[in-house]
């Protein structure tokens, strides 16, 4: 809920029109007019009508804040991005009502104007360290673990243990994040458009086949609302960066605060297997004790078998990201067909087994 203070409208106003205002009316629109006075309900997507004068004439402007309730505004980005993009659509189409300014309110009270706004940016601290990827690097070129190595495994698979236990009673967050796995341009949708046609390793047929499989998996998971947790949501070793020993720090938290944890794992343990086939076409040696460590760590301290039965679309899209000759295009075609194998066989299980990742490299089960 926000409250709208007449000062801080007056000089929002003054800006956007660049000269002194006097407010004469706020209220919602449609409803008895009310002399100017601070707003302490405003929002929730009811439109108020501000009357003034400026420079001895009489405007009149309709301020709305869009409901977050479901239909893809959950979250205050969403929010932001439709407002966004109708303020720089509204003008360009003959007859549309025009808008005048689009903006954000500040943890004062104050507005302030976004109108005039070409790209946004972000700003972060500086992180030192070295990407996590790096030691799998190591690892496929030495084929050795480290007593380090195992300890920066079940440090991870903590961290996933201790951000996952935070739950949240949000129902619409779970779906909308189940909705996005399956049709977000980041995701499993985006990811099959970006394949080009007439690939030697994978059919349109075959793509069009993962696809409807991922379908059928969004049906199922968004009946799990109940697991709705805090997830980092693109937690893979080019988002983590290590400096001494296990000390570490996150980058990238993609897609929302809240969703499945088994996004997160997924994300991680994906690796494992993926340097593995490279090395070995199996998952073996380093791979496969850094695999079983990261998982028997995380299910003996969650105790949360449930996951290995809602995993298999996320290992679908995490599958499918390593397999694409965008992002690697100098993948062997063996592991390539093995990946697709693992996708097509995960999304064909009712419950991901852990002894068995081997089998799923083969043709379909």
């Amino acid at each position: 809920m926000l409250a709208l203070r007449v000062d801080k409208l007056k000089d929002y106003l003054r800006s956007v029109y660049g000269a002194d205002v006097k407010i004469e009316s706020v209220g919602e629109l449609g409803k008895k007019k009310e002399p100017a006075k601070e707003l302490k309900g405003f929002g929730y997507g009811v439109p108020y009508l501000v009357e003034f004068t400026v420079g001895g004439k009489s405007k009149s402007v309709v301020f709305e804040t869009m409901r977050p309730e479901g239909f893809g505004h959950d979250h205050f980005s969403d929010r932001a991005q439709t407002l966004l993009w109708q303020h720089s659509a509204f003008n360009k189409l003959p007859k549309h009502v025009r808008s005048v300014d689009v903006g954000s309110f500040t943890g004062d009270g104050s507005l302030r104007s976004l109108g005039d706004c070409t790209e946004f940016y972000i700003v972060t601290e500086k992180v030192d360290g070295q990407l996590y990827h790096h030691d799998l690097d190591r690892m496929r070129e030495e084929k050795r673990l480290t007593q380090l190595d195992e300890e920066r495994c079940l440090v991870l698979s903590d961290y996933l243990v201790q951000i996952h236990t935070l739950k949240k009673e949000a129902p619409r967050f779970y779906v909308r994040r189940v909705r996005d796995l399956v049709g977000h341009g980041e995701c499993i949708m985006g990811l099959i458009d970006s394949y080009p046609p007439g690939l030697d390793f994978v059919s349109e047929g075959e793509l069009k086949e993962i696809e409807k499989r991922c379908v059928e998996w969004r049906w199922r998971l968004k009946r799990k609302a109940h697991r709705c947790s805090q997830v980092h949501g693109d937690f893979h070793p080019w988002n983590v960066m290590f400096r001494e020993g296990v000390d570490f720090t996150v980058l990238d938290r993609s897609r929302g605060e809240w969703g499945e944890p088994a996004d997160d794992t997924s994300a991680m343990s994906i690796n494992y297997i993926f340097y593995a086939l490279q090395v070995y076409g199996e998952l073996t040696g380093p791979f496969e004790k850094l695999f079983n460590l990261f998982w028997e760590n995380y299910l003996n301290k969650t105790g949360d078998e449930e996951m290995l039965t809602v995993i298999q679309p996320f290992y679908a899209w995490r599958g499918l990201v390593i397999a694409s000759p965008l992002w690697y295009p100098n993948l062997a075609p063996t592991v390539r067909a093995k990946l697709f194998n693992f996708i097509r066989n995960v999304l064909g299980v009712e419950k991901f087994d852990l002894r068995r990742i081997n089998s799923y490299f083969e043709q379909k089960l």
